[in-house]
């Protein structure tokens, strides 16, 4: 780490990472991305937040719950600026369509998508939106939201620790390992957010099943190229919101 900074740092750091609020961090400063991997689920929290306002003022201004709930992903991918669905897309077009490593990865990197990623973009949006129009009333669907956007980001840190960077360039790289301390921050602030947010038996139900999800997505990640990159990340953080938010419309 070649420059010190502090919580607020890392706090701001993982805001500029994660979403596109101008908060103008440094993000390329050695090791901070690793640093603020805590701050993962406080973010997440914050961009749950805004998509439960999302939804609440669709339907306060008359929208069916179906149409409050289509809204509402789309604020999130305004808030995050699709960050998170380019990579799960571009990991669905790499992972589908490259014979070998290499293959894969280049695609990876193609800003263009396939039909593994508008396939995998049409579910991602579709399973999100229907979870939350069957919640149907504001305040059970803002729960959910908080807890979908804070359990998924929380895991991140974790799923850096436990795999290595499938190149030596890009977000993987660049982001460096988390420490043990920062991992473990994350995932016991995105537990007991999705605990509270969803009640004990829920949220223990979604914190099962997004750990067999993500477990399962680390083991095809580590086959397919070796570890991980920025959109594999992306992939992750999808994989566990659509998970969180289908246990909690399932209650």
């Amino acid at each position: 780490m070649d420059m010190a900074h502090g919580p607020f740092d890392e706090f701001i750091a993982a805001t500029a990472v994660l979403t596109r609020v101008p908060v103008g961090a440094p993000a390329e400063t050695p090791g901070i991305i690793a640093a603020s991997g805590w701050a993962f689920p406080l973010v997440g929290t914050g961009v749950g937040a805004l998509c439960a306002l999302a939804f609440l003022i669709a339907q306060l201004l008359g929208c069916a719950a179906p149409v409050a709930a289509v809204l509402t992903v789309l604020a999130g991918i305004v808030i995050t600026g699709a960050f998170h669905e380019d990579g799960l897309a571009d990991t669905a077009d790499g992972f589908g369509g490259g014979a070998t490593r290499e293959q894969k990865l280049a695609i990876m990197r193609d800003s263009r998508h396939g039909t593994y990623g508008i396939l995998a973009l049409l579910l991602s949006v579709g399973l999100r939106g229907t979870a939350l129009a069957t919640l149907g009333d504001p305040i059970h669907a803002g729960l959910a939201l908080v807890a979908a956007h804070a359990g998924s980001r929380a895991a991140l840190p974790l799923l850096m620790r436990s795999l290595k960077p499938a190149r030596d360039d890009g977000l993987g790289a660049l982001a460096g390992r988390p420490g043990a301390v920062v991992a473990a921050i994350a995932a016991v602030l995105g537990a007991l957010l999705t605990i509270v947010c969803l009640s004990p038996v829920t949220g223990v139900i979604a914190l099962a099943l997004l750990s067999a999800a993500l477990l399962a997505a680390r083991m095809l990640a580590r086959r397919q190229i070796g570890g991980y990159t920025g959109d594999v990340l992306g992939c992750f953080q999808q994989i566990g919101e659509i998970v969180i938010l289908l246990v909690a419309a399932a209650r």
